[in-house]
């Protein structure tokens, strides 16, 4: 069986949400049929496809991805489009899209994020739509907490965004999210078709507790991971450093708040500080999460499943999580939900004073982890999806 994977990143390396989802199903996918992938790349080093992902692929296109916000915002007026799909709008995807369409008999296409959606045959092939997440949603919470200067347009991508979404769910076989909760809000914003939930899940044999060693500290680590140029996150840790972190330094002086991540912005580096560490990209985040003695996800802005969190729970720490980062995990109480600065600042010293507790609850996470959230089980009906069951 041939399938098409379009990706609106290259699922490589795995070290954020929608590149570790996309990566895991592709893996998924490409042990079971021949898989065509194509995908956009940001960064030249997500260019350089790895040999052994390579040899599991019968073909693999990367596009490089060089058009500005800016440029994509014109567009967007002009066309009458939103900018989330004329962000994402390439010849050269078009023309490599059309060529393995052209060239191979695709018996299925995988369709990663809504703004590779654009690039789907009007007719053809069976498609599975992947959103990950609804996306027209985020706009619309953003356009509700925005700068007033910015509310118009993100109540305008809101809308046609939407519209575009629900279009797209019409004429596709199946719509994939991350979530039941992610699933139904699809739904009550007016989708008629298929929509279903497959779940993130994780490598716990990697993000195991016994695999590596702690980096060095001194003093209670409580620790945020995360892409640090994505707007939730960039929101989170400001909110942390701001406003919860005083609170707890007030308990425990030697306390610091580790944001460890990549393409850290100007706004989260303005956080470093005697309490505050920004790490930027590190080799391996284990080593951190090993040395947290709390790990955080304190997101205002959160949708879907939190993979940081999942990452957490599977290296047995203890997490307090913000409601909304929570809301996709089916956590069963293994992990503690804070939502105002002076619960979650409480919450956290409690587990910082109580290293007993702390432990037990990370112990309960990680069972958690392996008894819900085991890769091969969250993608298993993608076979029947597909027709790869036999």
């Amino acid at each position: 069986m041939n399938i098409l994977f379009l990706g609106h990143r290259a699922p490589f390396p795995p070290d954020r949400g929608d590149k570790i989802r996309s990566y895991h199903i592709l893996r998924h996918l490409a042990a079971r049929a021949r898989v065509h992938l194509i995908a956009f790349a940001e960064d030249p080093a997500d260019r350089i496809i790895p040999d052994d992902l390579r040899a599991e692929l019968a073909s693999a296109t990367i596009v490089p991805r060089v058009k500005s916000r800016g440029i994509a915002a014109v567009e967007a007026v002009l066309t009458g489009k939103p900018a989330s799909l004329t962000a994402f709008a390439d010849p050269a995807m078009r023309h490599a899209v059309d060529r393995v369409l052209g060239d191979e008999a695709i018996d299925a296409i995988y369709c990663f994020s809504g703004q590779m959606a654009q690039y789907l045959p009007a007719s053809g092939p069976r498609v599975i739509m992947d959103f990950v997440d609804v996306d027209s949603a985020k706009f619309s919470a953003m356009a509700q907490r925005g700068p007033l200067a910015l509310r118009w347009l993100l109540r305008r991508e809101t809308r046609l965004l939407g519209g575009f979404e629900r279009d797209v769910a019409a004429r596709v076989e199946t719509n994939l999210f991350v979530s039941d909760a992610e699933a139904q809000l699809f739904r009550d914003g007016g989708a008629k078709a298929d929509i279903r939930a497959i779940e993130n899940g994780i490598d716990a044999a990697f993000f195991d507790p016994a695999s590596v060693d702690p980096i060095e500290k001194s003093g209670p680590l409580i620790v945020f991971t995360g892409q640090m140029d994505y707007a939730p996150n960039i929101e989170a840790v400001t909110w942390f450093a701001r406003d919860i972190l005083p609170r707890i330094v007030v308990r425990h002086a030697d306390a610091r708040f580790a944001i460890v991540g990549r393409a850290p912005t100007a706004a989260v580096r303005a956080q470093a500080g005697d309490a505050v560490i920004v790490t930027g990209g590190v080799p391996d985040v284990r080593g951190w999460l090993m040395a947290a003695d709390v790990c955080v996800a304190p997101l205002q802005l959160a949708r879907g499943i939190q993979n940081k969190v999942l990452e957490a729970m599977a290296m047995a720490r203890a997490v307090v999580a913000s409601r909304s980062a929570a809301e996709g995990i089916d956590h069963d109480g293994s992990i503690r939900t804070a939502d105002n600065a002076a619960d979650y600042a409480a919450t956290v010293c409690a587990l910082i004073e109580n290293r007993n507790a702390a432990k037990a609850l990370g112990s309960a996470a990680r069972a958690r982890v392996l008894a819900r959230y085991d890769w091969d089980a969250r993608l298993a009906p993608l076979d029947a999806l597909l027709g790869l069951d036999g």
